[in-house]
């Protein structure tokens, strides 16, 4: 799957030259396309022909099975207490970077590294000098790694995949962080797949799994991940893990696409999510390209595309994503009917009021207090026939009552789609 590659400077030979590599990387930003890279400075594969033992002993690796050997995926450990071998991955980070443009790095398995009984039973691994469980080397490493790529390629990002509580994983070094750009939410994404796999019956129980992730969404820089593990190893496809008949799981995947593109945070989707691919992933054939003609199918891939452009052209979407003036929950106790409903906001006030209702009944005469009288748009709406939904909604905006609500003196009485997500903006923000 392309996680243990054996050299960490060249791109494989099986699609063409390195000239050729970097043309395509060339060609993809004419197009406004970044390219991220999956950069794995944590383990190698230990094939002799590879760096395994390369010089007859541990020469990348540390020499202790207790620190050396990657148990679970069969695989030799960087030794990054040693110069030299810091001064290779350093090299190889700043080589893609520098020499191919790539726009940043996805470091994998950051766990796996900074901790020395990651995924070891009690006396099979060997404490720091100090009796710790940190792997203070590759900690330094790591903080080494985002100093220079600032410095060196100012712009490029790096990404933690990072599966623990480990603090500051993107708080600078200075502060005495890890200094990472992004740093993968595990969490986010394990509660809300768990929340939609429920029938839309029993959600008024599970409420929180959609509300928690707030408590600590800007403790980090955040990304949403929906990633290949999540679509392996008998996991199913995302549209899978939809409950339902057919027309619910798409609903359902409408609305869970659109609570992680309103919500805080920078967003990542596995290939195949984005049109609804109906089988598991499978490294052994290409996606089923083919259920682009299917209009549930195509439906999911406009609802895909017009939440980029409206996430891009919208600053209150994006603009403080990581910051907690960025959010502000209108709605979020309402278990009894599973709605919820946030503000957007950018630093210039501009703002946007998301509502979702995760159940399959429409919503009528439902009122939400607002800080602005007169018009408002709906700039989305998740259920709209294009998409595929009922096109249930408000008609593409309304008009406020002066009734008060939610702290506001005057509010919205809206019509909220069945399974769905809609996005409502002051008329001269959305025109």
């Amino acid at each position: 799957m392309g996680y243990q590659p054996l050299s960490l400077f060249a791109p494989s030979g099986r699609f063409g030259s390195p000239q050729e590599f970097a043309a395509f990387i060339d060609a993809c930003h004419m197009a406004g396309i970044g390219v991220i890279l999956d950069w794995v400075p944590g383990h190698f594969p230990s094939d002799p022909h590879g760096l395994a033992r390369f010089d007859g002993t541990a020469l990348y690796e540390y020499a202790h099975p207790f620190e050396g050997y990657h148990q679970d995926w069969n695989t030799y450990i960087y030794n990054l207490g040693r110069r030299e071998v810091h001064g290779f991955m350093l090299a190889s980070a700043l080589h893609w970077l520098r020499d191919f443009h790539i726009d940043g790095l996805r470091v994998d398995a950051v766990a796996s590294m900074i901790y020395r009984n990651y995924s070891r039973r009690e006396g099979e691994w060997i404490p720091n000098h100090l009796g710790g469980q940190e792997n203070l080397e590759a900690v330094a490493f790591l903080q080494h790694l985002n100093q220079v790529v600032q410095d060196e390629v100012p712009g490029a990002i790096v990404i933690a995949e990072e599966s623990t509580a480990w603090p500051g994983v993107t708080a600078p070094v200075e502060q005495h962080g890890l200094g990472f750009s992004y740093k993968w939410n595990m969490g986010w994404m394990h509660d809300s797949l768990s929340y939609m796999s429920h029938d839309p019956l029993y959600r008024r129980y599970h409420h929180d799994q959609l509300t928690f992730g707030l408590i600590y969404a800007f403790n980090e820089r955040f990304m949403l991940p929906i990633s290949h593990d999540e679509v392996v190893h008998g996991k199913g496809s995302l549209l899978d893990k939809m409950p339902g008949d057919d027309w619910q799981r798409f609903a359902n995947l409408r609305a869970y696409l659109s609570f992680m593109w309103l919500h805080p945070g920078k967003k990542l989707l596995f290939m195949g999510c984005e049109f609804a691919q109906g089988r598991e992933w499978s490294h052994d054939r290409e996606l089923d390209w083919w259920l682009l003609q299917e209009a549930p199918n195509a439906g999911i891939r406009h609802l895909v595309g017009d939440l980029n452009a409206l996430y891009r052209s919208h600053p209150a979407l994006h603009a403080l994503d990581c910051e907690a003036d960025g959010f502000q929950w209108v709605i979020g106790d309402d278990s009894h009917n599973s709605v919820f409903a946030w503000w957007r906001r950018d630093r210039h006030g501009r703002e946007a009021l998301a509502v979702a209702n995760m159940t399959p009944q429409r919503l009528g005469g439902y009122r939400i207090g607002v800080p602005s009288a007169g018009s408002w748009q709906e700039r989305f709406n998740s259920d709209a026939a294009c998409y595929g939904g009922s096109n249930e909604g408000n008609g593409g905006g309304l008009q406020t009552e002066a009734v008060a609500a939610h702290g506001e003196r005057q509010s919205l009485v809206l019509t909220l789609p069945p399974l769905g997500v809609i996005l409502l903006m002051p008329f001269a923000l959305g025109d």
